[in-house]
């Protein structure tokens, strides 16, 4: 089935307009098509592995740009974890990435992980904060961790304001939970004004993406199962993410690693037919929303399109269309406002050369809108956009929902 899968590639290069690495490289050991073909010899054992493949494999976002793009209907997302599955086995990994996958296979670990962040963090002096780099991250410039993780300090469930209309599931990622809470307060905010029972499962835990990137699928199964457990069984009328990628493991990845007939893979479609993005959720429900003019009143934006945001839900345009109808407020969209900015989960770790190429490119882009607000909806690109730039360039990196949030009229 593999190599049948793979002999689809016509090698047509319409993926290689899409990869944000090849356009930035312009090599075509770094295009989707390349590697599908490295792919395709190494399963037809007439390649052998080795670190040089490992590493050609991995320089990639996993944006599903060229998934997307694809003519041939080609999953290069799921051949590109198969193959990093296969890398890892065969070489290893570095040691940082190692410390990743060990926090994030288990909440309890992860939880001890951001505690100790956050204690180095106010212990930091100033001067080393500056000085080192996470990545291409400033530590100064890193966000804080939550005083308390977002999932703890709020009901399992909160309760509409006013008359109750439905009923949804928040699934909150780690990074709301322990980095963003400002994004987990705006959601819940949002829905309780639209008259929705907001439901937070306490036993719900990293969706495991990041394992699943790094070839770690044997260690993201434990979490995953948690996962379909926890939201299975709740009736709801949506499961809510406010981060694309979340949503990517949720609605695609899931229902891909269960055997057929399995009670987990029925669960799984269960989960996913009812996966949305809270954008998509709040264009859907726009006229719930009332707002008070004189909030946002001469404020512009600019927007950043993350990459799972268009290729998963295709919910960018909505984006847009919910900041061009908030009163007061300017949008301006820049020219490469649907490209890459390099975050990609660990990628701006990984390949931080690579990586801050591609981020200067989109702050000089935003930094020509002249705009206030620079908005994305994805917590890493979130984190790359801001950790990136000074104080000096004059833009407030926020999710979509915190503006927004921040503009309705308190009922």
């Amino acid at each position: 089935m593999t190599e049948k899968t793979l002999q689809n590639c016509g090698k047509c290069g319409i993926c290689l307009n899409a990869c944000p690495v090849y356009k930035l490289l312009k090599e075509e050991q770094a295009s989707p098509r390349a590697k599908l073909q490295l792919i395709k010899a190494h399963d037809l054992h007439t390649l052998g592995s080795s670190p040089f493949l490992k590493d050609l494999i991995h320089k990639c976002l996993m944006c599903g740009s060229c998934s997307a793009a694809c003519p041939s209907g080609i999953d290069h997302y799921s051949k590109f974890m198969e193959m990093r599955q296969k890398m890892v086995e065969a070489h290893g990994e570095t040691p940082a990435i190692k410390s990743l996958i060990y926090l994030l296979a288990r909440e309890y670990r992860t939880r001890f992980g951001a505690g100790l962040a956050r204690t180095g963090q106010k212990l930091m002096p100033a001067g080393l904060a500056e000085k080192f780099k996470l990545g291409n991250i400033p530590l100064k410039n890193f966000p804080e961790f939550n005083v308390v993780p977002f999932r703890k300090a709020h009901d399992e469930v909160i309760s509409p304001k006013g008359k109750p209309l439905g009923r949804v599931i928040y699934f909150t990622g780690c990074a709301t939970h322990y980095l963003y809470g400002d994004t987990g307060s705006a959601t819940i905010g949002i829905l309780r004004h639209m008259g929705y029972e907001v439901v937070i499962p306490k036993s719900q835990v990293c969706c495991s993406i990041p394992l699943l990137f790094h070839g770690a699928k044997k260690q993201a199964m434990k979490n995953i199962r948690t996962n379909v457990k926890a939201l299975a069984d709740i009736e709801a009328e949506a499961v809510l993410v406010d981060c694309s990628t979340c949503g990517e493991a949720l609605k695609n990845e899931y229902p891909r690693l269960f055997k057929a007939g399995s009670k987990h893979l029925s669960d799984a479609r269960n989960i996913s037919s009812r996966v949305t993005d809270i954008l998509s959720f709040m264009d859907l429900h726009f006229d719930l929303l009332e707002f008070d003019p004189a909030v946002t009143e001469n404020i512009s934006v600019t927007y950043h399109a993350p990459c799972h945001t268009r290729n998963t839900f295709q919910s960018h345009f909505l984006a847009e269309k919910l900041l061009q109808r908030l009163p007061g407020v300017t949008y301006h969209r820049a020219p490469d406002f649907d490209q890459c900015c390099g975050g990609g989960g660990t990628f701006f770790y990984e390949y931080p050369e690579v990586s801050k190429k591609m981020v200067d490119k989109k702050i000089e882009s935003a930094k020509a809108m002249q705009a206030t607000h620079w908005i994305t909806d994805c917590p890493v690109c979130r984190m790359n956009l801001a950790g990136n730039m000074d104080e000096s360039d004059g833009l407030r990196v926020l999710h979509p929902v915190t503006l927004i949030y921040a503009a309705l009229k308190q009922i």
